[in-house]
């Protein structure tokens, strides 16, 4: 089945219903739905294997389109992304971070927050006053900044010259900086300043993750225990899991506060890997990001990272010079393929696969009033896939981004 793309910022269609497929609701995946979508939102949803049918909306003003043999769940959301498409969100250029949104889009992510890249406090507050932006007018979810307040030994693919300490003041500027639409910053507890800072973010109503760390187990408790809720890709970029000295991972893994973000594209995590974090900290903990930088949606080649240079080979981006070369560097990842892996590689089951990707990163950012699962009221944000669980059709609040050909 051919995709028609329809990028930018599309109009509002008519009446749509769609019928036929199976939809993944909260309470399961139903057989042979239908959902109609009126002015961007859902107005109704039911299956004729637990609803009553009711009639059909007025065929003369409504696009019908039947959908056997189709899955519909819920507008994919992303809490941690850099880019795609060829663009950054670090660029401190509207265009560009729009081009980012539109390659994400295009791939079923119909939510997402804009992740900053280590960088001086000007830099990052050159590049908040464009992302708050885009924000306000309601093309991303909010902002994260990922560094500069970690862990020189876990840096990974964020320049150590630039790194500092999580001073409650720097902190501070780069919330003011966001104009209200920051949503989470990753820091090192372990760090001077860093349990303040997780304090001071916690109590401006911004998610604390803990990342690019190396906290012991204890000083992670504390961070937990200062109002922490997240783990920053979890297993990367922190000490791994050992049985004299279980460091991060075990505390981040043990307490039901924090939601852990998982990087599923095959690389950053060996599957057993994965299967035992959703395992340990249960579907309802864990969040699929892609963590995803400019190279995702493109082909292989050289791409900025903030103010680094990546090399992406055969699909993996790594830092091509310096002292973290080598290092990987952030993912080429969008979240169908995140997904389509989660249900035939990784053995989770539907429900386990929308509550990563939709609806546990809609609740922790406080969204899940109006996307992260398919009910009436909420935007018409859906992704649908064919029998392989490849995308065929990406709607956000009711027009088609990609719109299935041939139904």
């Amino acid at each position: 089945m051919a995709l028609q793309h329809s990028a930018g910022r599309p109009s509002q269609p008519r009446r749509t219903l769609l019928t036929g497929a199976r939809i993944a609701r909260s309470a399961g995946v139903a057989d042979r739905g239908r959902i109609t979508v009126e002015d961007g939102r859902i107005t109704d949803i039911r299956s004729r294997d637990v609803d009553a049918g009711g009639p059909l909306p007025d065929s003369r003003d409504t696009e019908v389109l039947d959908l056997p043999g189709h899955l519909v769940v819920p507008g994919f959301v992303d809490m941690h992304l850099h880019g795609g498409g060829g663009g950054s969100f670090s660029s401190a250029d509207a265009e560009e971070c729009l081009r980012v949104i539109d390659t994400h889009r295009l791939h079923g992510t119909t939510s997402m927050v804009a992740s900053t890249v280590t960088g001086t406090l000007e830099d990052l507050s050159r590049q908040a006053a464009v992302l708050a932006e885009l924000v306000q007018q309601g093309e991303l979810a909010g902002i994260h900044f990922e560094g500069p307040f970690i862990s020189p030994g876990r840096c990974g693919a964020h320049q150590p010259d630039l790194l500092r300490d999580p001073d409650p003041s720097a902190v501070r500027k780069l919330i003011d900086a966001a104009h209200g639409t920051a949503r989470m910053m990753t820091v090192a507890p372990e760090l001077p300043g860093g349990l303040e800072s997780v304090r001071m973010l916690t109590d401006a109503g911004i998610v604390a993750a803990v990342g690019h760390t190396d906290a012991s187990y204890d000083a992670t408790r504390e961070a937990i225990a200062a109002g922490a809720t997240v783990a920053t890709h979890l297993f990367n970029a922190m000490p791994g899991l050992a049985h004299r000295t279980p460091g991060p991972i075990a505390a981040l893994l043990e307490d039901e506060r924090i939601t852990v973000e998982l990087i599923n594209d095959g690389t950053h995590l060996h599957p057993a890997i994965l299967q035992m974090a959703v395992r340990d900290a249960s579907a309802e903990r864990v969040a699929f990001i892609t963590d995803a930088m400019g190279a995702a949606g493109m082909n292989d080649g050289m791409y900025p990272l903030g103010p680094m240079q990546v090399e992406v080979k055969d699909g993996v981006a790594r830092i091509s010079e310096g002292p973290t070369a080598g290092s990987i560097a952030g993912s080429t990842l969008t979240l169908d393929r995140a997904f389509k892996r989660a249900v035939t590689v990784d053995n989770l089951t539907v429900d386990q696969a929308v509550q990563a990707l939709s609806a546990n990163p809609a609740r922790l950012l406080g969204i899940d009033d109006r996307v992260g699962s398919l009910a009436v009221g909420k935007d018409a944000d859906l992704v649908v896939l064919d029998a392989g669980y490849d995308l065929v059709g990406v709607m956000r609040q009711g027009a088609w981004l990609v719109r299935p050909e041939g139904v």
